[in-house]
């Protein structure tokens, strides 16, 4: 079915709209999947915010053009998956590895971070990037370690002292008694 022009003009500013506010894209070849696992992987890309479309190659380097992702250009050949994180950039990255070990089929194409173009072998890398949740608390603790020696410290002090008096009344009641 031939796509008329408004159509067209309507998905690659859906998509551009998308590129601009993704956080990383990754790229994939979806030949061999059926209907329902395109549809599975549609929900759980919903669910886990990542924008996930299958564009015609023309269009897609249309809707890039201008963004970050334009680095992905030369990737964009045969059938394509695009994904795009919308909350979190390792989030698409770590929705497509679960597919990929599961499906054997879906192959990687390319990724994409902040306009650097990756290969498909950093795909688990780029899925064992934290969220936004675990960042903030990786953060918080280093932050907040360098006040707990701190205290520590400080805290030890007095128990230093509490421990050798302990000592010397312990030393003196075993002098009386022997």
């Amino acid at each position: 079915m031939a796509l008329k022009l408004e159509q067209k003009q309507t998905i690659v500013a859906e998509v551009n709209e998308a590129a601009g506010s993704a956080l990383s894209a990754v790229l994939a070849d979806y030949r061999g999947l059926t209907v329902a696992q395109m549809v599975e992987m549609r929900a759980k890309a919903r669910a886990s915010g990542v924008y996930l479309r299958v564009v015609r190659n023309t269009l897609a380097k249309r809707a890039i053009e201008g963004t970050q992702y334009e680095c992905l250009s030369e990737a964009l050949v045969g059938p394509t998956l695009l994904a795009f994180s919308q909350e979190d950039p390792g989030s698409a990255a770590r929705l497509l590895e679960g597919y990929v070990k599961q499906f054997a089929k879906l192959e990687v194409k390319a990724l994409s971070i902040g306009g650097e173009l990756l290969g498909a072998d950093q795909l688990s890398r780029v899925a064992k990037l934290p969220t936004r949740d675990e960042a903030l608390a990786l953060l918080m603790a280093v932050m907040l370690a360098p006040i707990t020696k701190l205290a520590r410290t400080l805290n030890e002090v007095p128990g230093k002292l509490v421990r050798t008096v302990a000592a010397i009344r312990d030393q003196k009641q075993a002098a009386g008694e022997g």
